[in-house]
């Protein structure tokens, strides 16, 4: 299915092995990892952090939940499934999968919402799908900067997006160091102001000029950079230790890929989109940039564009420097486009709360049926 500007390979748990490290040793070959080729020529992934994903959905173990939602980010030339966050844009996948299996009962005209548990950081999602003739809609006229053809919208709610970002690691709330601007002493790199956060997914925000860039970057100018690749892994591995995620700089690096992601911002500025498409300083709050498993992703991560909400909207972060006014809605310049999300935040006794973080992805069905493994994956 895609999801918003991912992709990834979806299963239900009674699909697959039980015990986990049999479960990843398949889902590792179905993508075709690891491959040191990094082209994933025997597997189903498409060798980008985009498309190196797997996905398992099943019955909630909640009363409040219809679905529980996995989401697994598979590193192309390493043996890693990393279980550690969520897939924002595959997220908008996952109602439409759950309808199509059975999973919920949805109307036959109009909009379904499905109550989605997002197991992997215990996290609330709802998802709004519409609906005509007992089958959900996938086209439509709604774009999304980063996808190609236009389809059907699907209005997904994060609720709470502030909260145990981490199961696993001890509960710190919105700032994993109680603040909202921190400066972090990088060896090699020096003294850097950040704002590390946990919303959606863990992340970390520096500016721009920290990396020596401008904010208006595209894949082209950064992922050949062997240099300033290393430079970015070496501060979001300090950060993650510092927020509590990794006991060291080489935990992080190597078993924790895909969480806590690394963002740069800068103000809005004018630039060309990887589409071809001009995109507009004026149309801007900001512009900004993320890191996906140690490349520049291609658009922004939904999670990313979560972050970003709830970043804005707190008086202190460096996004909220960049967006004083955002006023809950804040639109961001990215590597394909533009995006506009929005957060609802309050204020109460000092300190600030953000209930629900709102945006619009679409999604569809790209194929089902069987995907042939090894004997010897299994």
């Amino acid at each position: 299915m895609r999801g918003g500007t991912s992709k990834g390979v979806f299963f239900r748990p009674d699909w697959l092995p039980t015990d986990a490290a049999q479960r990843d040793r398949i889902l590792l070959r179905v993508i075709g990892s690891p491959d040191p080729y990094g082209q994933h020529i025997d597997g189903m992934g498409g060798a980008t952090s985009s498309t190196s994903k797997v996905v398992i959905v099943g019955p909630s173990s909640r009363a409040d939940c219809d679905v529980d939602y996995r989401f697994g980010q598979v590193a192309i030339d390493k043996p890693i499934v990393d279980w550690s966050g969520n897939c924002g844009n595959l997220t908008s996948a996952v109602g439409p999968f759950a309808i199509a299996q059975g999973l919920v009962d949805a109307p036959r005209d109009g909009m379904a919402i499905v109550r989605i548990w997002q197991a992997n950081i215990n996290a609330k999602i709802i998802a709004h799908v519409p609906m005509r003739n007992g089958e959900v809609v996938e086209e439509g006229d709604f774009e999304l900067d980063g996808v190609t053809f236009p389809a059907a919208e699907i209005r997904i709610e994060f609720l709470d997006p502030t909260g145990d970002a981490d199961p696993d690691a001890p509960d710190t709330g919105m700032f994993p160091t109680g603040n909202a601007l921190d400066t972090l002493d990088v060896p090699g790199v020096g003294a850097l102001e950040m704002t590390m956060i946990n919303a959606g997914n863990p992340a970390i925000f520096i500016d721009a000029a920290a990396l020596d860039l401008t904010g208006t970057e595209l894949q082209r100018d950064v992922n050949g950079n062997a240099a300033l690749l290393e430079k970015a892994e070496t501060i979001r591995a300090h950060a993650a230790v510092r927020m509590g995620l990794a006991r060291t700089t080489e935990e992080a690096t190597t078993q924790r890929p895909h969480t806590p992601k690394l963002a740069f911002v800068s103000p809005p500025a004018s630039y060309v989109a990887s589409s071809g498409k001009r995109v507009d300083a004026a149309t801007l709050d900001l512009n900004a940039r993320i890191f996906s498993m140690g490349k520049l992703h291609h658009a922004m991560t939904g999670t990313g564009a979560i972050a970003i909400a709830v970043a804005a909207a707190i008086p202190g972060t460096i996004v909220n420097r960049l967006a004083p006014d955002a006023a809950g809605s804040v639109r961001f310049g990215h590597a394909s486009g533009s995006l506009a999300v929005g957060a609802e935040a309050v204020q109460n006794d000092g300190s600030w709360t953000v209930t629900k973080v709102v945006m619009s992805r679409s999604a569809r069905r790209l194929m089902e049926g069987f995907v042939f493994v090894p004997e010897a994956a299994l």
